[in-house]
């Protein structure tokens, strides 16, 4: 198994403490780390006036406070103007002609005519299957995509130099030509066009029209001067689409009259009237085959009774309208749930300021003491018990971590930094008081012979202070020290902290007043107390001290001092 190591906020944990399910009316308050930083406190407020900013902004320029309703529109268009062309004059029953699609129309400015055709036999238009040689090129009854009528199986001549499968059609058959260059009606550029254009909010009950009461019937829309203007020039709006008339109007095009409508609604600031946009939908550019056209016919009687058409092929320019827009109204459950979403962006402070504490805590570069510091106060972490070892060495200022299994010495392992030594005993002294001097003196002398008869004859390799045991297994080969010098065991403190009766006998009452002290299991008692007060006073009191391991030297003055009877002792639980 890998050591487990999950690092958890104090504030998250509080938040999720399992007692709030045991007691549904008790209030879990988070914990917080207050430190004095310029850096931290100049960066939080640069983010919160940030944020602030962009929410008043947001706030205003796009209504936040209002409720949005998309527009319900419907449009109406009359086409006028008259031209001169092809020995005719064209009307606007001549060139616009009614779309089928919705809020469309569409304006003639080009045109070839087919006149006087009536239904009979003739040569077919040239192309690849209709071109023939003999009359088993062609196959009575058969018609293709390209054909203008049904192949009657002959063979005839086309012009002079070329032959063709003879057809049932409306003869004679139209030609492919390209259209008129310039184009037949170029002077529909001059004619004009009014939309009527009508929106509807539902949510607000509110309706209004791009034709205001004041309306001058004589004005022409201009961006600038008659913005509001619903009569439409044609050659202005290609030129506000930035394309030229005479060119689009040879084979045609399909521009979009774009009407916005914002409307906002509330009595203190009210507008609502439209916006007027202009572009080109068939991109001339990026289409293959730019350009908008269709064929029609127009059919009449002949004086022997015989129907006769002529057939148009027509270009033009279809211009859509296309309507959008919204209304807004004020609304305070809009407003209050602006507020409410927004203030959790002032959150994005804290999480800045995280993001850099993890982004050094996960680096090794570069170590700055007051980061360890606030670290080390913000989490905590937990660890999987049975798999690690804690040490502390006399001679080093933190207690390491050594996780197992282990293939050498504890002394020789390798760990790391677990936290610093906390100080439990600020004030030592606390822990007596005043004996007579001659009591003083014979525990002094008592200690010190003890400290003479436990030093060990041979010391191990691994030992730096010559005062540890042999032993084989390798979670109890460990020094008090991590590097040569005198033993922890020889100085006053040990002495009194951890070897002393009296501060034994007072720690064993504390935690248990009435506990028998002359019985014939006060040396266990002692010893085992011995072992508790060494590791308060070299690792601090936390939920992993029985995961501290006593150094052989210290382990061995503490059995010698205070003994088990049979001599057989348990040791350190590695389990």
């Amino acid at each position: 198994m890998q050591l487990l190591e999950i690092s958890f906020s104090k504030e998250v944990s509080a938040m999720v403490s399992c007692g709030c399910l045991k007691d549904p009316f008790h209030y879990d308050s988070p914990k917080s780390i207050r430190f004095r930083s310029v850096g931290c406190v100049c960066a939080k407020w640069f983010i919160y006036v940030v944020i602030a900013i962009y929410i008043c902004y947001t706030l205003i320029a796009d209504k936040r406070y209002q409720e949005k309703e998309e527009v319900t529109s419907s449009v109406r268009t009359s086409v006028k103007g008259v031209a001169h062309a092809v020995s005719r004059i064209w009307d606007t029953a001549e060139y616009a002609i009614p779309m089928q699609s919705r809020d469309s129309f569409f304006v003639m400015t080009n045109v070839i005519q087919t006149e006087n055709q009536i239904q009979s036999r003739c040569p077919e238009a040239p192309f690849a299957k209709a071109i023939c040689s003999t009359d088993k090129s062609c196959e009575n009854g058969s018609a293709y995509v390209h054909s203008n009528g049904v192949q009657t199986g002959r063979c005839v001549q086309y012009n002079e130099t070329l032959k063709t499968c003879e057809v049932t059609a409306w003869c004679p058959v139209p030609m492919e030509e390209t259209p008129p260059v310039p184009a037949v009606l170029r002077s529909s550029e001059d004619f004009t066009v009014l939309i009527k254009n009508n929106v509807h909010f539902p949510k607000f009950n509110y309706t209004v029209q791009n034709i205001s009461p004041n309306f001058n019937s004589s004005c022409t829309f201009n961006k600038i001067t008659s913005p509001l203007c619903p009569i439409f020039r044609l050659g202005d709006i290609l030129q506000e689409a930035k394309e030229n008339f005479s060119e689009v109007a040879v084979k045609g095009g399909v521009i979009a009259i774009e009407i916005k409508w914002d409307c906002n609604l509330d009595s203190w600031s009210y507008y609502c009237s439209p916006e007027y946009g202009f572009r080109r939908l068939d991109g001339k550019t990026r289409t293959q085959y730019p350009g908008f056209s269709y064929r029609f016919a127009r059919y009449y009687k002949r004086e022997n009774g015989k129907e006769q058409r002529t057939l148009f092929r027509a270009y033009g320019i279809r211009f859509d309208i296309l309507v959008f827009g919204t209304g807004g109204k004020f609304r305070s459950v809009e407003l209050f749930t602006f507020i409410g979403s927004t203030i959790t962006y002032f959150g994005l402070a804290f999480t800045a300021i995280e993001i850099l504490f993890s982004l050094y805590n996960c680096s090794g570069c570069w170590k700055i003491q007051f980061c360890d510091n606030i670290i080390r106060k913000k989490y905590e972490t937990v660890l999987e018990p049975k798999q690690v070892m804690l040490v502390s060495y006399v001679d080093k200022p933190h207690v390491i971590l050594i996780k197992r299994p282990l293939k050498t010495s504890l002394q020789d392992a390798e760990g790391s930094i677990f936290e610093n030594h906390p100080v439990k005993f600020s004030d030592p002294c606390s822990f007596f008081t005043k004996e007579p001097n001659e009591n003083h003196d014979t525990e002094e002398s008592q200690l010190s012979c003890l400290m003479q008869s436990t030093r060990s004859p041979k010391c191990p390799k691994w030992c730096c202070c010559g005062q540890c045991n042999l032993t084989q297994k390798f979670h109890e080969q460990l020094c008090c020290r991590s590097t040569d010098g005198p033993c922890i065991t020889t100085t006053y403190w040990f002495k009194k902290l951890v070897l002393s009766r009296e501060t034994l006998n007072k720690a064993l009452l504390y935690e248990d007043p009435f506990l028998d002290l002359q019985g014939d299991n006060t040396s266990n008692q002692l010893r085992h107390a011995a072992y508790k007060q060494y590791v308060h006073w070299r690792f601090g009191s936390f939920e992993l001290e029985d995961r501290a391991v006593i150094p052989s030297c210290c382990r061995g003055v503490i059995r010698s001092t205070y003994p088990k009877a049979d001599g057989n002792y348990t040791g350190f639980k590695i389990e």
